[in-house]
This record gives structure tokens, sequence and C-alpha cells, in this order.
């Protein structure tokens, strides 16, 4: 009858019984996957699992027969809660692709690819001097230095003595004049991605810290790379070339002109369908 309705408690519970945490699962499962294993292993390996997937069976068992057994969790009060956040209505303004100065990707502007060649020549041919005044100063001869750098690729300079290095060699005047320039042009590439992300003067970041790194990976590389090589360089002038390559090559980049990275541009522009100067 109506008048019978048992009306629901209004108290807040000081418990919520929850079930209690046990092992058995993870042993049960641990069992199984011996039990699996040793079918490609051994056969020990499937009887252990088997022990231990029912010693795991068993225990779990146990935790829900004849009665499940809970751990009561004492319940917050309300006053003593997380209050509910608080929404207030308003406007969100979306910020657009290069407005006030904001970048998806830095640098916004980068320096062309032709810099990079251009500073590679200017660094390639600067070092080239330095070496050279080094080999004709040091060992009186200006070859010297080029086929010290080509014994890495010509077997007969990597053994010769310090005599035959001094004289002239056409194929280590042309094996050193290539690597030379090959490593100049790939490394100004280098130069022209990153330079714009150094900070200010990043020109003199590159010239010093750049150099200083690919110094110390040469100097921990060279026994294997030119063993003629690691054993007749001298270390303080093969530094002062570095630099001096590191800070003409990047002071070339730094001094070309700046282009806009097409990140701000419209998808179809960016992809070819259209031109920018066709949007604007």
């Amino acid at each position: 009858m109506p008048g019978n309705e048992t009306k629901p408690s209004s108290e807040t519970p000081t418990h919520i019984a929850l079930p209690a945490p046990t092992m058995w699962p993870m042993v049960t499962a641990f069992g199984i996957t011996l039990l699996v294993t040793g079918l490609v292993t051994n056969l020990a390996v499937s009887v252990v699992g088997l022990v231990v997937a029912l010693v795991g069976a068993v225990g779990w068992w146990r935790d829900v027969l004849p009665a499940d057994r809970h751990e009561h969790v004492p319940v917050v009060p309300p006053s003593e809660r997380a209050q509910p956040v608080q929404v207030a209505a308003g406007r969100v303004e979306h910020l657009k692709l290069g407005q006030a100065g904001h970048r998806v990707r830095v640098p916004a502007e980068i320096h062309p690819y032709s810099s990079g060649l251009k500073a590679g020549i200017a660094g390639g041919a600067v070092m080239a001097v330095l070496a050279l005044g080094y080999g004709l100063i040091r060992h009186g001869s200006l070859w010297y230095p080029i086929n010290l750098l080509s014994a890495a690729a010509v077997p007969t300079l990597a053994t010769a003595t310090t005599e035959q290095l001094r004289a002239f060699s056409s194929t280590g005047l042309a094996v050193g004049i290539f690597a030379h320039g090959v490593v100049s042009l790939l490394v100004g590439f280098v130069y022209a991605v990153m330079v714009p992300m150094f900070p200010r003067r990043g020109w003199l970041w590159a010239g010093i810290v750049l150099p200083l790194f690919w110094t110390g990976l040469f100097y921990g590389t060279s026994k294997f790379i030119n063993p003629a090589l690691a054993g007749r360089v001298d270390w303080p002038w093969f530094v002062v070339c570095q630099i001096a390559f590191g800070m003409v090559t990047g002071y070339v980049v730094a001094r070309s002109e700046r282009i806009e990275t097409r990140q701000t541009w419209p998808l179809a522009a960016r992809i070819g369908i259209e031109s920018q100067e066709e949007r604007e």
C-alpha cells in the first residue's frame, strides 16, 4: 500500500564496501603464460605454469566464494570534497596564423639554400688558405695538408712518409679538392638551416659552438676514418681552421636575405593549387 512505502534515507554513508584487493588474478595469468610458453620451450616450463595457474585459481576462488571479500573505504564528507567548477559564460577568440607574431613553427623566416652554397664556398676558401699556410710554415710545402687530407681515400698516401707527403701528387690534389669542396658545401647547407635557429648574433654561435663540436667528433673518429691524418694532425691549428670556417660561413648566411616560410599560407597555396599572389 502507498502508506507503507519506505522512504530512502537521506543520510550520507560513512563507508563504501569495495572488492578487496587480491593478487590471485595476476598469479593465475602468470601461470597461464608459463603454460603456453612451455609449448615452444620445454615441458618443465608448462608443468610449472600449470601448478602456478591452479594455485592462483584456487586462491581467486576462495576470495569470492562462499562470500565476496570486501574492504570498507571511508567516504569524504561533503564539506571536505572539491567544489564544482563554476562555469563563466564568455567568448573565446582564436588566434590566427601569423596574427600578432604567432608562429606554428620556429623559425618563421629562413635563409635561402643558395646562401648556404655561397657560405660553404667562402668558408671552404678561408679554411683552404689557412691549411696551405700551415703546410708552408710548418713543413715547407703546400702539398702536405692536401695529401694528408686525401690519405683517407688514397692508400699510397695513407702509408706515405713525411717527405712523400710534402711532394706533389696529382691524385692527392684531385681527391683533396673534391673532398674539401663537397664537405664545405654540405656544411654550408647545414648552416643555412641552423643559423636562423640561434639567438641574436647566431653566426658567432655557429662560428664557435659547431666547429668545436665537429672537432671533438672528428677527434674521436679520426683513428678509424683517416689514421694517417689522426697521427699527424696539429690539433690547435685544426681548431683555428674550423673556427675560421664556421665564422665565415655563419656570417655569410646571417647576412643573406630572409624568406618567410609558408606556414602562414592557406593550404591551397601551400600545395600549389593557387598562388599566394592570386589570393592577395
